[in-house]
């Protein structure tokens, strides 16, 4: 049996670069893992691999949902199994990267029998938090379910949602589905195959990430999140509007109606990207430090490429 690789870390950490020095190496073929890359249209603000990146050696799970609809956990491990099956009979290694890190959770640890989305009790929920806002109903949840309300913000609107979705269903509230999986559960993973990319200077990681959103202003982000506006059948709560870039340039746009975006409101989106960008950052960090089975590599070290390789030419 072939091994299972895996590269976590947080955004701008290099997944990317060390993925594809790998699969320069060794017949491998990437799992992205990835909640934002799914979807079709968002290339930009996602920082997609590049055609040529895609075409150097094949990539799973990108481009195969429509920002219109959700993609959830469950699916990433259903979706994540069946091709680490299929790519191992090919003969080549599954190479897990990403940082959404409730998907590497999910396939390493399992799913409890979560309650499916249900589109009536998600409308009405929304109808609410239209008429009270999204704090009101952070305080209402935190009167059914205090566990989740606690590591919540008041504006954290898919979350809220999710949260009071789950209670309505089900009748239990969220965090008691989250204490641990059902049943058994096979980890695809080896012991030492998970390896994390972490910054050891906070600030280098910093620096690439506003490096990277002015790169993504550059390359005409605002024009791709307003051809996704312009299809008509998109709105700032879909999962997929609300990735980190895609809520603040969707908010800039509505503060600025018809008119171009001043070099004021331009300078505001940029700032909100960045720190909002580096919150999601703090969270992935947070989500790693967790994971006792991980091997770190700090991704800010002048040899960090070599050390990827290391790591991968002893896990292979």
């Amino acid at each position: 049996m072939k091994p299972v690789l895996a590269i976590a870390g947080p955004t701008a950490s290099g997944k990317s670069a060390a993925s594809l020095a790998i699969a320069q190496r060794w017949p491998v073929e990437i799992v992205s893992v990835d909640s934002a890359l799914v979807y079709r249209g968002m290339d930009i603000g996602t920082a997609k691999p590049s055609p040529d990146e895609l075409a150097q050696v094949p990539h799973h799970l990108i481009d195969t949902t429509d920002p219109r609809d959700a993609y959830s956990a469950a699916e990433f491990v259903r979706d994540a199994q069946r091709l680490i099956g299929e790519i191992t009979v090919r003969g080549r290694t599954p190479l897990l990267v990403g940082g959404t890190m409730l998907y590497f959770k999910a396939l390493m640890q399992g799913l409890n029998d979560m309650p499916p989305a249900d589109a009536a009790v998600r409308a009405e929920i929304e109808a609410r938090a239209l008429a009270q806002g999204w704090p009101a109903l952070h305080a209402a949840l935190a009167q059914i379910d205090p566990a989740t309300a606690a590591r919540l913000s008041p504006n954290d609107a898919q979350r809220i949602q999710r949260a009071l979705e789950v209670f309505a269903v089900s009748g239990q509230p969220l965090s008691r589905f989250q204490t641990g999986p059902s049943g058994d559960h096979a980890n695809p993973i080896a012991p030492g195959a998970l390896l994390s990319l972490e910054p050891a200077d906070r600030a280098w990681l910093h620096a690439r990430i506003a490096q990277r959103f002015d790169a993504m202003l550059a390359a005409g982000f605002i024009d791709e999140v307003k051809a996704l506006r312009a299809r008509g059948d998109l709105h700032p709560d879909l999962p997929s509007m609300r990735c980190v870039g895609y809520r603040q340039a969707w908010e800039a746009l509505d503060a600025a109606g018809d008119a171009p975006l001043t070099d004021a409101q331009r300078n505001e989106l940029r700032d909100r990207g960045i720190f909002a960008t580096r919150q999601l950052a703090k969270r992935q960090i947070t989500w790693l430090r967790s994971m006792p089975e991980r091997v770190v590599l700090p991704c800010d070290a002048p040899d960090a490429l070599a050390q990827v390789l290391r790591w991968a030419e002893k896990n292979l």
